[in-house]
């Protein structure tokens, strides 16, 4: 089923994103320390002139192949996409480095197939997905979806994939699931950041997610296996990753390879690192912001220059309130950050 809804969320298409802008990401935080303001954007101006964009866009084809990929498409949008040369060049992905050009550089020799997703926990049909299962047993879309970073920038991606609700109905929940926990793969010989604390930003890997469970069954919440129309690249979370457009960019795990239903809260590893910072619900709210800085805006990375001036308002739950506020009511969303 295509997920397309003419409302307050819908994206025009001068707001997406470009695909390079995207991959080449410079973490602003690094350990449990935090980087200033000058040594990012020092750092950010070195990896955009030291090979950073340029070396996916040369190497691209001869490293890690991408496929076409055969999908619905999304209907016509208003919104304006990100490059893509900038989607796949600015990224977090810190199991290959915890800089913005780190996974570009040293993820194109990844091995995503042979894959195995296993679904398990609190379910009457556990049941595992192969590589060529996550792009054949569910029929794939397009969603054009905003992407906003706690960093405070953003885009907007056309992502392929289909609603984690196909995963949640097969594997058949029991009475006691309430939550979902996500599980990256853990592979140190392939993830450079896995095997040093350092490289890795000291994170405890494998790096861990969880959505209560009617925020997994919410229609907008996909399973990505591709972006502008081919499988996605390693830097971006291939083979298959989750994608939930109304929260924070970090809870949106990549290269997953385990998810269970559960009956509590599952750890999620950037609240186990700095809890007070990282909350389980990490809804994009502009009313709360980080201690650090300001939730209020955010740079929309378009098809301008690394640090063009496209600043624009956030909106609660990123501009998807029509579709998910109700998930909320009566919360105090201070407290469930």
């Amino acid at each position: 089923m295509l997920i397309k809804v003419h409302s307050k969320s819908t994206l025009k298409e001068n707001e997406v994103t470009d695909e390079n802008t995207y991959i080449n990401r410079r973490s602003l935080i690094k350990k449990m320390g935090f980087l200033g303001a000058g040594s990012l954007l020092a750092s950010a101006t070195s990896s955009s002139h030291a090979g950073g964009l340029d070396f996916f866009s040369s190497k691209e084809d001869t490293v890690f192949a991408r496929k076409s990929l055969a999908f619905k498409k999304a209907q016509p949008s208003s919104e304006v996409l990100t490059p893509e040369k900038k989607v796949i060049s600015h990224n977090n992905f810190y199991e290959f480095g915890t800089s913005k050009s780190d996974p570009i550089n040293n993820a194109q020799s990844f091995k995503v197939n042979p894959w195995k997703l296993t679904v398990s926990g609190e379910v009457n049909k556990p049941f595992t997905l192969g590589y060529d299962d996550l792009f054949t047993r569910y029929p794939i879309e397009e969603r054009i979806y905003r992407l906003r970073c706690v960093e405070a920038w953003s885009m907007v991606v056309p992502w392929l994939g289909f609603s984690l609700s196909n995963i949640i109905k097969q594997a058949d929940p029991t009475s006691k699931a309430k939550y979902v926990a996500f599980e990256t793969l853990d592979d140190p010989e392939q993830m450079p950041g896995q095997r040093s604390r350092r490289v890795g930003g000291g994170i405890d890997y494998p790096y861990v997610e969880g959505l209560r469970m009617d925020e997994a069954m919410n229609p907008l919440t996909l399973m990505s296996v591709g972006l502008y129309g081919k499988t996605l690249p390693p830097q971006n979370g291939a083979p298959i990753r989750l994608v939930v457009p109304w929260k924070y960019g970090f809870k949106s795990i990549k290269s997953i390879v385990g998810i269970k239903l559960v009956e509590k809260m599952p750890p999620t590893t950037w609240n186990i690192l700095a809890a007070k910072e990282y909350g389980f619900y990490a809804n994009v709210n502009p009313a709360v912001d980080h201690p650090r800085w300001s939730q209020a805006s955010e740079r929309r990375i378009t098809s301008g220059g690394l640090f063009a001036r496209n600043r624009i308002e956030t909106l609660p739950f990123n501009g998807y309130g029509e579709e998910v506020a109700h998930l909320y009511k009566n919360m105090d969303l201070r407290k469930h950050f």
